[in-house]
């Protein structure tokens, strides 16, 4: 999967936003002001980093040699992929939206039943306010 197909992918998860907070790199995907994704677009390979249950983490790691632990992110809670085409598609969606999963049910009950109701909560930080 390419870059632009990954981003359109994770944008259509409910309440999915992009951020720069760091620049002009990595992209940073949000919900609900939580990062869930973070997009290397310039890599060699492109990446992106997932966060992740330690069990599956420690799997996927096994199973695929393009998933690494989570690059300058906390390696038990995160892995990064490598877009270097050896991870099937389905499989980096599963994990998409198994981040995206994580991250939604750590929301709080509010943010939630927005996300439900397809509202979109209010920003979480300052970049997000200025952005606006």
């Amino acid at each position: 999967m390419n870059v632009p197909s990954l981003v359109k992918y994770i944008l259509t998860k409910k309440g999915a936003i992009k951020d720069y907070p760091f620049g002009d790199q990595p992209l940073v995907l949000k919900v609900s002001g939580k990062v869930f994704a973070l997009v290397d677009e310039r890599g060699e390979p492109p990446s992106v980093s997932l966060k992740c249950d330690p069990v599956l983490a420690e799997s996927l790691r096994q199973q695929y040699a393009a998933v690494i632990p989570g690059y300058h992110l906390n390696k038990m809670h995160w892995n990064t992929v490598r877009l270097d085409g050896t991870v099937p598609d389905a499989d980096l969606k599963a994990m998409v939206d198994h981040s995206y999963d994580a991250v939604v049910s750590k929301l709080r009950k509010a943010d939630r039943e927005a996300l439900e109701m397809r509202l979109a909560p209010f920003p979480k930080d300052d970049n997000a306010r200025r952005n606006k």
